[in-house]
């Protein structure tokens, strides 16, 4: 049975305190060898590479047994404290119970004092920045959380609600109930608490269509849906996850998957059957997500004189401010501001009415190749694509990868196909196969295909080669 994102997330953080743990102990010994610490200098008995496993080990043990990584999911900071210095503490009568098993002795406990001091320090340093920014992104509405809609609202679906009610800190948030059209008259009631029926099935589709939803869980008998192999149709075109709760009764409605899987997979502890068209790599894409933030944040830094550079540029030769920004749809719909260096002259937007005879582009995108928007010095960027170099800030906040179909306007979107639609289930990307295959010399059908085949074989790998490929058409201009 695969696990769900939840606890592939408790897994990371249980990862990220024990990384925590090793610098805490690697700190606290450099400090106490430095000459400059009161009463400095360590003895060469005992082996401290040993004391180190057994550090390591005493801590795994209890950070597990006392679950010290639900700590990131606590909606207030003030409650971290005491379970964190709690763990700490227990990991370090269990560090004493190892170093006399076996017998290790003479372990400085100046060093041991140190390390407990600094872990704390560390734990609760990281919980404080993460949950301070998950509350930020609450309060300016840019909830990033797994968004759920449950089908039905009777006994099963309440079981589901409180159970729920349990982890919401941990990502997920309910949209709501959605009932089958012969309950009109329980839309708008209250399921429990601030759960209350939405819709009917009758607007199921407009609901995926026009709002973020991540995942289906449908939470009554199958066969009480009208059109149910339709509505699970059209899900997995548009790549929105679908579960099914026991019993499951897939076969009563005969349906199999023409784009994705159907496996077994644990829904915060419950059992479920999954219906998916993305791919099924939870902990490579934890890896991707990871990897982009800190390498994003990373080439921020290096590369921060190079902004400055650009930004005095782009204000010596144009009137207009240094940055354009633009609402774009991120993942399932969720719509963001995108970061770019401003390539054209201030009011591009309201000229673009003027000149979309001149589209070179099918579909719903605008694109042309010689566009007279464009100022000298935005044409420079543009050919070297380095007027994207700021969505690196969107990748630091999460609303984009360094890979990945990219961001779409939300008027195109609504002019797409119910299968282009899958294209937003993965998150955008500053580069894809798209922005390495001649841009404007492919039709938005095979633009659409691209971005379908990436995510239906998509593998950390593969992200690495579309980057390195990246490379040389920054190098040799090729962008456009």
């Amino acid at each position: 049975m695969k696990e769900d994102r939840l606890d592939i997330r408790l897994k990371g953080q249980f990862l990220l305190d024990m990384i925590l743990v090793v610098l805490a102990f690697v700190l606290a010994y450099q400090i106490k060898r430095s000459p400059f610490f009161f009463n400095g200098g360590l003895s060469s008995d005992p082996n401290y590479y040993l004391v180190l496993i057994c550090v390591v080990l005493s801590s795994a043990v209890a950070f597990d047994l006392l679950r010290v990584a639900r700590g990131f999911a606590a909606a207030d900071f003030r409650s971290t404290p005491l379970p964190v210095v709690k763990a700490v503490l227990a990991s370090l009568v269990g560090l004493v119970f190892l170093l006399y098993l076996f017998k290790i002795e003479a372990v400085s406990r100046a060093l041991l004092a140190l390390y407990v001091v600094l872990l704390c320090v560390f734990m609760l340093l990281t919980r404080f920045i993460v949950i301070s920014y998950r509350n930020y992104r609450h309060s300016r509405g840019r909830d990033s959380g797994i968004q759920v809609l449950i089908v039905g609202s009777r006994e099963r679906a309440v079981e589901l609600i409180h159970y729920l009610d349990q982890n919401r800190p941990n990502g997920y948030h309910l949209i709501g109930c959605v009932e089958t059209c012969d309950e009109k008259k329980r839309v708008g009631c209250a399921v429990c608490d601030d759960v209350h029926v939405i819709a009917t099935m009758d607007e199921f589709q407009r609901i995926l269509s026009d709002q973020v939803v991540d995942e289906v869980i449908f939470a009554m008998p199958l066969k009480k849906i009208a059109n149910i192999v339709e509505h699970i149709s059209f899900a997995e075109q548009i790549g929105v996850n679908v579960r099914i709760l026991p019993d499951w009764q897939l076969q009563k409605i005969m349906y199999r998957p023409e784009i994705g899987s159907v496996n077994m997979s644990s829904f915060v502890g419950i059992p479920t059957l999954v219906l998916s068209s993305l791919p099924r790599r939870e902990f490579e894409l934890v890896i991707k997500g990871l990897f982009d933030r800190v390498a994003a944040a990373v080439a921020l830094v290096v590369l921060s004189p190079l902004f400055a550079c650009f930004a005095v540029i782009i204000k010596a030769t144009s009137a207009g401010p240094v940055f354009f920004m633009q609402r774009r749809c991120g993942l399932n719909g969720r719509e963001f501001t995108l970061y770019k260096f401003r390539t054209m002259v201030a009011n591009a937007e309201q000229l673009r009415e003027q000149l979309l005879d001149e589209n070179e582009m099918d579909g719903p995108v605008f694109k042309i190749t010689d566009d007279p928007r464009v100022t000298r010095i935005g044409s420079l960027l543009r050919k070297t694509s380095l007027d994207e170099l700021p969505q690196l800030i969107n990748i630091v906040k999460g609303e984009m990868s360094f890979v990945g179909p990219r961001p779409p306007l939300p008027d195109e979107v609504k002019e797409y196909a119910v299968w282009q639609r899958r294209r937003l289930s993965m998150k955008p990307g500053l580069t894809c196969i798209w922005q390495v295959s001649g841009r404007n010399d492919i039709s938005f059908e095979q633009w659409m295909n691209m971005d379908l085949e990436y995510i239906d074989k998509w593998s950390f790998i593969s992200d690495i080669k579309l980057i390195l490929r990246t490379v040389p058409a920054v190098v040799l201009g090729t962008g456009r």
